[in-house]
């Protein structure tokens, strides 16, 4: 009953990713996980559900995010595909 735990189950799982991607176009943020996915680096789309507010998107933009650890390495691989 009385955790210490000042996170709720949502923010502990998101508290040590780090935003590898920002686009306002959900496309290119699957083509990036899947690269990234492809490499063995697992990663989580944050605000995949914008689409249902009006707008949001292009405000607030999609986010792909990996852990703190693979964050480099993503960086690095997603700069590959870069034009």
């Amino acid at each position: 009953m009385g955790s210490n735990n000042k996170f709720t189950p949502m923010q502990a799982q998101y508290k040590n990713l780090k935003i590898v991607i920002r686009s306002t176009f959900i496309h290119e943020i699957y083509m990036a996980k899947a690269k990234l996915e492809n490499e063995g680096i697992h990663s989580h789309v944050i605000d995949e559900h914008l689409t249902y507010t009006i707008g949001t998107a292009f405000v607030e933009e999609y986010k792909l995010a990996v852990a703190d650890a693979d964050f480099d390495r993503a960086l690095s691989i997603l700069s590959l595909y870069k034009t």
